[in-house]
């Protein structure tokens, strides 16, 4: 259930269960191998020159933040349906294509980490464009301001669902 404090993140079933398996794969596993590559390097003698136990000492601190954003993230984790209706409106998870300064651009939008690993550009429903087009309607031509204030028009051309 999100807390109420933190803004709630779409995800996919998937997305959350891939997560959630790394989550608990990391405070396993992965803690107890680092902590043996730790005592492992300690073991060597001198920590001020010895570059493995630093190493695994700076390994370590990575896998704790992601562990603390991993546990952030699933903990505020609003779970759709896999994938959301086909029905031409904007929400997570779905797949976007806008024009905008006369330009086509197609992105998936929600949080990036439903994207498992593919390169596709991600917009958030909470940056301004996000806001703007979520919950609208393919066709629609909708007027928003951008972070540096000035307005922009942009027509969402089409939307489908995300099935990465």
């Amino acid at each position: 259930m999100a807390d109420a404090t933190q803004e709630t993140t779409y995800l996919t079933r998937a997305a959350y269960e891939r997560l959630n398996a790394e989550l608990e794969q990391l405070k396993g596993e992965g803690r107890r191998e680092i902590a043996h590559r730790i005592e492992d390097a300690r073991s060597e003698g001198d920590l001020k020159e010895n570059g493995g136990y630093h190493a695994a000492k700076e390994e370590q601190g990575k896998m704790e933040g992601r562990i603390a954003q991993l546990t952030t993230l699933l903990q505020n984790a609003e779970v759709g349906e896999e994938p959301p209706a086909d029905d031409g409106v904007v929400e997570p998870g779905m797949i976007v294509t806008i024009e905008m300064f006369g330009e086509t651009e197609t992105f998936l939008f929600g949080n990036r980490e439903i994207a498992d690993g593919d390169d596709m550009e991600v917009y958030s429903e909470r940056s301004p464009l996000g806001k703007a087009i979520d919950g609208r309607n393919q066709g629609e031509t909708i007027g928003y301001e951008a972070p540096n204030g000035k307005k922009i028009d942009v027509k969402i051309i089409e939307v489908r669902p995300y099935e990465g």
